[in-house]
């Protein structure tokens, strides 16, 4: 065990690295390098950084948030002192997990309404434990070494449906609502630049710098925009879950950024989740 832990900090320490070599600035060309020259060097890039993301998976630096995540799922914690393991139902019955992650977003009857992941774990901590979800909601995200308990809570979850198909369901009409207004979001452009998430991923062919984007309106780009997280982000040494990701994706916008854990992540997750239904997700990954 003492090993692998081992292996796991060395994969982090290796990751930080990379990231600050990669974010070295780089010396200005005397003139403008023509266009074909610039994709390929930026495709070579992309390639490079895909091989160094194969050697860290082996000893993947998420695998430790996924062991705090399991003391934090087993513990008996909150005002209530209960543990989520005999409480939480994600959708499969209560302590459930194998499989729970790639069917999620779905509908639960005792809140009438869709959850996500991490949308529905905050709830079973707020209801079944007695946590405060003011509390949880004043630091969501991952910052220099604080990590969230939902984040290594929501990436245990998703260790327990590694290399399963994504299954999220469409049967109950909250969960096609849910989908058509994700659907929805993703297209709606507006704030001082008139952007919309389709802005950047409604189409196949584009990129920012070095970084290829995914067109989620197609199961290719959906698959790749799912897959990998909850993730280990090397440029800041963090943990992220998609929470993290789509309000990131509102700030780029310089849109109003969601309360956490809002209906409208949970509507986009579901249209990019449904549209990579079919294919195998492959478990908490790393990220640039």
């Amino acid at each position: 065990m003492k090993k692998r832990i081992g292996a796991l900090m060395a994969a982090a320490a290796m990751s930080a690295a990379f990231a600050a070599h990669a974010q070295q600035p780089m010396k200005q060309p005397a003139a403008k390098a023509p266009a074909k020259a610039t994709q390929k060097a930026t495709d070579a890039t992309t390639a490079d950084f895909e091989k160094f993301r194969d050697v860290l998976e082996e000893d993947n630096p998420a695998e430790l948030f996924e062991a705090k995540g399991e003391e934090l799922w087993k513990a008996k914690r909150g005002p209530k002192n209960v543990s989520l393991a005999e409480t939480c139902d994600l959708g499969l019955g209560v302590g459930k997990l194998k499989g729970a992650y790639v069917q999620l977003p779905r509908y639960f009857a005792d809140v009438d309404a869709v959850m996500d992941a991490e949308r529905r774990i905050a709830h079973c901590m707020v209801t079944h434990q007695g946590f405060k979800a003011e509390d949880l909601a004043k630091k969501p995200f991952s910052s220099g070494n604080y990590t969230p308990e939902l984040v290594s809570l929501t990436t245990y979850v998703a260790g327990h449906s590694r290399k399963m198909k994504i299954a999220i369901p469409q049967k109950h009409p909250k969960e096609k609502e849910t989908y058509q207004i994700g659907k929805e979001i993703f297209a709606y452009r507006a704030g001082p630049w008139d952007f919309s998430c389709s802005t950047c991923h409604g189409e196949d062919g584009k990129r920012i710098r070095t970084q290829n984007l995914p067109n989620l309106s197609t199961p290719e780009g959906a698959i790749r925009a799912f897959q990998g997280w909850p993730g280990y982000r090397m440029t800041g040494g963090v943990m992220h879950t998609l929470q993290w990701r789509m309000n990131d994706c509102f700030r780029q916008q310089r849109f109003p950024e969601p309360n956490y854990v809002s209906p409208s992540i949970t509507a986009l997750l579901s249209y990019m989740g449904v549209n990579a239904n079919g294919q195998m997700y492959k478990g908490p990954g790393i990220k640039r």
